[in-house]
Parts: structure tokens; sequence; C-alpha cells
């Protein structure tokens, strides 16, 4: 497997050039990216860097979600020429949250947006030869409204499109945010397993008790989570990785781990940036055995 890195906050003050020189002086593999370019592409190749996953159209995305059918064929066109230049560019994998339009409905009513809006997506990432991972991020709260967050929806997904080209962007930190079994996940659906985020969550108990799952009425949580809960990098929260690794392994997984940091301990400064990478590469390093 390859250790990468998801397009850090960083590439904004080193651009996309310095970023993609400082991770092949530091030995990372691989590199997630935003909407695909030619000059990206050139970049990575210089830098012998693989290419992880293309970000979908986000905005597409939410309007492919719309109960407005107007939107939805927008959203879906949108979509289908991102996949497009993005697969003339040599991508194999296309990164997506389900974050529909509207938060106010419940998950199951912006399903039924999804179940006619992505048949069409889904048959264009075929034809293509691209595959779709869904990442496990729940949305914002207070509804959390992100299609594709639990494996009660990934079972409706793929029993819905059970094309294979329709997968899974494993990322246990979410699912240890959620209080879902990451390893129970992992093992259900190995099969639909087509990138790998390496983030990790820390649980403290301590303001757990505080606040509940609800989270902070008063004063400030972290940058990436709530007081009883915050996202980590691998080894400083509550994921196994070797297990994780080895189920992978088990499973013929053969992609890239692909580090995002949203750790506040690693943030905001670019230093601090690049020793929070750093950090996580080396707990990839031991769980990988390297």
């Amino acid at each position: 497997m390859k250790i990468g890195v998801r397009y850090p906050g960083m590439a904004g003050e080193l651009g996309f050039e310095g970023l993609c020189a400082w991770l092949k002086e530091n030995g990372f593999e691989a590199l997630d990216t935003p909407p695909l370019d030619k000059d990206m592409k050139k970049a990575m190749e210089a830098a012998g860097l693989a290419l992880g996953t293309v970000d979908m159209d986000f905005g597409a995305v939410g309007k492919a979600l719309s109960a407005d059918k107007a939107k939805r064929r927008e959203g879906v066109a949108a979509i289908k020429k991102g996949m497009t230049r993005a697969a003339s560019l040599g991508a194999h994998t296309i990164f997506t949250c389900l974050i529909p339009e509207d938060y106010s409905k419940s998950r199951a009513e912006n399903f039924e947006y999804f179940k006619l809006s992505f048949p069409d997506v889904v048959g264009h990432a075929e034809s293509l030869n691209l595959n779709i991972a869904i990442e496990p991020y729940p949305g914002p709260g207070p509804t959390y409204p992100a299609l594709g967050c639990t494996p009660e929806m990934w079972r409706a997904i793929f029993e819905f499109l059970p094309s294979p080209n329709l997968g899974i962007c494993f990322d246990p930190s979410h699912l240890v945010r959620m209080h879902i079994d990451y390893l129970r996940a992992l093992h259900e659906f190995a099969d639909r397993v087509r990138h790998v985020h390496a983030k990790d969550t820390e649980i403290n108990a301590e303001h757990l008790y505080e606040t509940g799952i609800f989270g902070l009425t008063f004063g400030k949580a972290y940058i990436c989570g709530d007081r009883w809960w915050r996202y980590a990098i691998p080894g400083d929260g509550c994921v196994d990785w070797r297990t994780v690794v080895l189920r992978l392994m088990d499973a013929g997984y053969d992609g890239c781990l692909c580090i995002e940091l949203e750790d506040h301990n690693y943030y905001p400064e670019v230093e601090k940036q690049k020793a929070g990478l750093l950090a996580s590469k080396c707990q990839l390093e031991k769980a990988l055995r390297r």
C-alpha cells in the first residue's frame, strides 16, 4: 500500500508544485486532489506521486440530490463532465460525500433523489472505468444529512446500485465518532473499499460525561470536533491501524492510505501541518511494518 496525503490546507501557502516537491522530499507516494487539471497532473508526475482520488464537484452533488428536477439534471451533467475530464488525465477513483441540498429533509427522503440521479452517474463511471468512493462523513450538525455514512445506508445504496464501480472511502475516524464498530464495518464491506483515508478520532470520556453526544452548549470546540471527540492523526486516537492494515490486506486492497490532516494539534501553521503529516506517516509505516 502507498502512503499518501489528502490535499492539505498548507497547499494554499506552498502552491501545488511546492506541495508536490515537499511530499517527494519526505517520502510520500500519493496525493488526493481537488478536481484535476493538466498542470496538476504534470507536477505530480514530476514528483513521482501516484494519483489517489480526484474530488467530485461537491456543489454538483448537492444539486444532483435536490428535490428540483432541473437542478438534479444540472448536477448530474456537471458530475459527468468532471468525471470525463478526470478520466482523461488518468484518474481511477472519484471521491465524494453525498451531502444533499436540503438538510431539513430526512436521509430517507433525500435517498429518493439519489435513486433518481445516481444511476446515470454510476453508469457514466462504468463507461469510463472509474470507481466512485463514498466517504462516511455524516455531514454538518445538527441534522447530519449525508447519505452513505453508516452500514445501514451502505446496504441500501449497494442493494439499489450493485455496480462494482461504486464503493466506499474507508475512513474509520467518522465511524468511531458515530460509535460504529469500524472493524466490523470493514469486515462487512471490505469488497467495497475503493480508497482509504488515514485519520483517527480521540474520544474524551470526561467531556462525554459533561456534554453527552450532542456536544458543547458553552465554550469553544476543536477545529474539527466537539469537546468529547476530535479528529486526530493516526495513532493519537482509538483506531488500531495495524489491524486495519491486516484486514485490508486480507481483502486484497493494495491502494493508497491517504492521510487526511484535521488534527487541531497540527494547525494552522504550515510547519505544524508538516509535522502532523510526518508523524502520521511514521505511524502508518509502523502499521505496515516498514
